[in-house]
């Protein structure tokens, strides 16, 4: 299961918003820096409605969504680079997840004090990224002092040599190693480095209730920056979906539309994080269950039975596949093979978002 880890300055709402994404998760939410020191984990559903529809059609006992892991770590500050407030230890958990979730804060409450003192979304991204930063170029460095000795002889580490001063000019630069255009040779090169800038990354901007509806001024400057750092943005509450979780589940939706909203924005975020990780989702569906399968884009058929049991994998024959749409539409598998859509693939065939899937194979 592939992990997106929770990052942002203390106070600005990271474990309050863990807290929602599992509900009953125990990540401890304080007014004051560091209260989270060991990164708190959770498994999330991925919101799909299309499950819902399969599961009618099958006449399912059991419903089995996709899900994602979330990590919860630990307000960074200026100077983490150089170990400030734990920064060694929280840019390690960092390091360790595939993806981040970066919540700047957009909302004002005297109430909770920011660790700078002043409400300044960029400010405050622009001293996370530096610190991820400056992790990344020490890195890269040291890399770089290893392989200009081995690079006089071995045509190799000469490559490798190349990608490293590239980033680390871009670096200087201020750019994020993900704003520098690699080749896949090249991606592959550094893979091992697991560099932080590196990382795909969502950020959430965290409003209050009041501006859920609309956004506001700091958001607007969010995804102003965003754009050049090719990134999303995800509008969330904190407030709202801690609210929201403490109610009744038929009192939600009518909570929400006072808000002016559908959901609180939670949802979007665990769909953008799960699209941003790569991820792509098939089905199978039946009496007994419907279920939601997570795959990388790019897998065949194989693969994608391999992800149910290598066995499938070892042993796969063919797959018996229709499109979800053309399911649906037709509401009834035998009404879809009757029509032809129901189509049966072989080894080579990539396996498309939503396909709905039996898989023949031999034991």
């Amino acid at each position: 299961m592939l992990r997106a880890g929770i990052v942002g300055l203390p106070n600005v709402g990271k474990s309050t918003l863990f807290n929602a994404l599992v509900a009953n998760a125990k990540a401890e939410a304080a007014n004051f820096p560091f209260c989270t020191i060991e990164p708190n984990v959770g498994i999330v559903s991925v919101p799909d409605e299309r499950l819902n529809i399969l599961a009618k059609i099958s006449s399912s006992a059991e419903i089995i969504p996709a899900r994602v892991e979330f990590v919860d770590i630990a307000g960074l500050v200026k100077g983490a680079s150089q170990g400030e407030g734990l920064g060694n230890q929280f840019l390690s958990h960092i390091r360790e997840v595939d993806a981040i979730v970066h919540v700047v804060r957009c909302f004002e409450n005297d109430d909770i004090i920011h660790v700078a003192g002043s409400i300044d979304p960029l400010r405050d991204i622009e001293i996370i990224n530096l610190e991820l930063s400056l992790a990344d170029l020490g890195q890269i460095e040291r890399r770089i002092d290893r392989t200009r000795k081995q690079a006089r002889a071995n045509k190799e580490a000469q490559a490798e040599l190349a990608v490293l001063e590239k980033l680390a000019t871009a670096l200087n630069e201020g750019k994020s190693v993900r704003q520098v255009s690699l080749t896949e040779e090249e991606t592959e090169t550094i893979k091992g480095l697991g560099l932080l800038t590196a990382k795909p990354i969502i950020y959430a901007a965290n409003v209050s209730e009041n501006d859920l509806a609309t956004g506001n001024e700091y958001v607007e400057k969010v995804r102003q920056f965003a754009s050049v750092d090719n990134a999303q943005v995800v509008v969330v509450s904190a407030q709202v979906e801690s609210e929201l979780i403490e109610l009744p589940e038929e009192d939600r939706a009518d909570f929400l539309a006072s808000l002016g909203v559908e959901e609180g924005g939670l949802k979007s975020l665990i769909r953008a994080t799960y699209a941003l990780l790569g991820l792509r989702t098939y089905f199978t569906t039946g009496p007994k269950e419907t279920r939601a399968w997570t795959i990388h884009a790019g897998m065949t058929a194989p693969q994608a039975a391999g992800v149910i049991h290598s066995d499938f994998e070892r042993g796969f024959i063919r797959a018996e596949t229709v499109a979800y749409n053309d399911l649906v539409t037709n509401g009834a598998m035998s009404a879809a093979k009757e029509k032809g859509l129901v189509r049966s693939e072989g080894k080579e065939y990539v396996v498309q978002e939503g396909d709905v899937m039996l898989f023949r194979f031999n034991v």
